[in-house]
C-alpha cells in the first residue's frame, strides 16, 4: 500500500507562513495526482490544492489562490505546500492524497495520509 506522511503543521499567527510537506512511500505513477484537503471543526473536508505528478499542472481553491503554494521534488518522493498569508479560517487539520482521476475530487482519491494540524491565531 502506498503510504504518506505529513509534517511541518502547527501554531501560526495571522499573516504567518507555513511550509507542509508529503512524503510518499514510492514514488508516483505518471496519472497520479497529489492533493491537499483540508477539514475544519464542524466542517466537511474541502479541497485545497493538487498538483499532478508527472508534469506539475497545478489546481487551488479559490480560497487559497494567491496565498497558497503547491509543489513536488520527484527525487525525493515529496509535495510541498507553501502558505504564506495565513488567516485563521485556514485553521484545519490538512491532509495530503494520492488519486488518480479529478484534481479537485476527494473519492478520486485512495491514499490519504494521517493529517498534520494548522491552527492560525487572531
Amino acid at each position: 500500500q502506498v503510504q504518506l506522511v505529513e509534517s511541518g503543521g502547527g501554531l501560526v499567527q495571522a499573516g504567518g507562513s507555513l511550509r507542509l510537506s508529503c512524503a510518499v512511500s514510492r514514488r508516483a505513477a505518471s496519472t497520479n495526482v497529489l492533493g491537499w484537503f483540508r477539514q475544519a471543526p464542524g466542517k466537511e473536508r474541502e479541497f485545497v490544492a493538487s498538483i499532478a505528478w508527472s508534469g506539475g499542472s497545478t489546481y487551488y481553491a479559490e480560497s487559497v489562490k494567491g496565498r497558497f503554494t503547491i509543489s513536488r521534488d520527484n527525487a525525493k518522493n515529496t509535495a510541498y505546500l507553501q502558505m504564506n498569508s495565513l488567516k485563521p479560517e485556514d485553521t484545519a487539520v490538512y491532509y495530503c492524497a494520492l488519486g488518480r482521476g479529478s484534481p479537485w475530487d476527494a473519492d478520486d482519491y485512495a491514499y490519504w495520509g494521517q493529517g498534520t494540524q494548522v491552527t492560525v491565531s487572531s
